[in-house]
């Protein structure tokens, strides 16, 4: 199949995938701490992706481990962490929303860091994206006054993350094979993650007699194999036949997958959060038009 076909291909399963893992962070979190669901969501990502292309890691030479490790900890591991922070305060629909800064974050730091050019227009577009998050989360605490909208910017420092990720993979480790890039971010991940998983108390034995923790975990195993090894794998496909901003542009369709999932599980969204969603995406698109 041509890139073109199969970069709307990657992008459409992305979305799916992607849109689906905030409600499964959100049940995860039944049972699991946020410590517990990052953590275990690393180890067994880097299961899955280790049973499937270990070996792969032998084409990552010395000087690009830098790179591969940074992207681990920028795209992976530390976003993990805070969107299991973020949504034991918000609702999923709304995490996700703010989640579609990315595209918007990624564009910023490849002015910032990789000298990208910019108009006035796209200029424009980050400030008008900016505002709509900023709208989102003040309509988000008048709904929802039980939840603490503070965690919202946990989300938004974690599409600081991606957007740092986006770029270092497309400037710097376009050449590697996006089963070793997956693999070596995970070979640098999983010894935190059990030293975190270890200090959270997971290991003892009440955890595991527990009903409600073995429905989480299995949630969470869907999670990490799926949403993060596997999802993984194709995004950094997706970056390496595609553009750093293309790449980043699922998350304009992720939370309309998000969002039916949160109604369907009983949270509440305003007509003004749908216009403040909206007024991100006219920003996200502003950035990103005619680059």
């Amino acid at each position: 199949m041509q890139n073109t076909k199969l970069k709307w291909l990657y992008l459409a399963i992305l979305s799916l995938v992607w849109g689906s893992s905030f409600i499964l962070i959100k049940k995860s979190l039944v049972g699991l701490t946020p410590m517990q669901l990052g953590a275990l969501r690393t180890v067994f990502a880097a299961m899955f992706l280790f049973s499937i292309g270990f070996r792969s890691i032998k084409t990552i030479q010395g000087v690009e481990w830098k790179w591969v490790t940074i992207s681990a900890f920028a795209g992976t591991f530390i976003p993990a962490f805070l969107f299991a922070f973020a949504e034991t305060e918000i609702d999923s629909g709304i995490t996700s929303i703010l989640n579609s800064l990315t595209p918007l974050i990624t564009f910023v730091f490849g002015i910032l860091l990789f000298s990208i050019r910019f108009s006035k227009n796209q200029l424009i577009g980050v400030i008008i994206g900016l505002a709509g998050s900023v709208g989102l989360i003040w309509e988000g605490a008048i709904i929802n006054p039980d939840q603490n909208y503070g965690y919202a910017f946990l989300v938004i420092i974690a599409t600081f993350g991606y957007g740092i990720n986006v770029n270092i993979i497309k400037r710097y480790l376009q050449h590697i094979s996006p089963m070793a890039i997956a693999n070596g971010n995970f070979v640098v991940l999983v010894i935190p993650a059990l030293i975190v998983l270890y200090f959270s108390g997971f290991f003892n034995a009440e955890v595991f007699s527990d009903k409600t923790v073995q429905t989480s975990i299995l949630y969470m195993a869907i999670l990490a194999v799926v949403g993060t090894g596997i999802a993984k794998l194709m995004f950094n496909k997706l970056i390496q036949i595609s553009t750093p901003v293309f790449a980043s542009s699922v998350t304009y369709t992720m939370p309309i997958i998000a969002l039916v999932w949160g109604l369907w599980d009983g949270e509440k969204f305003s007509l003004y959060q749908l216009l403040a969603s909206g007024i991100i995406i006219f920003g996200v698109y502003l950035t990103n038009k005619n680059r």
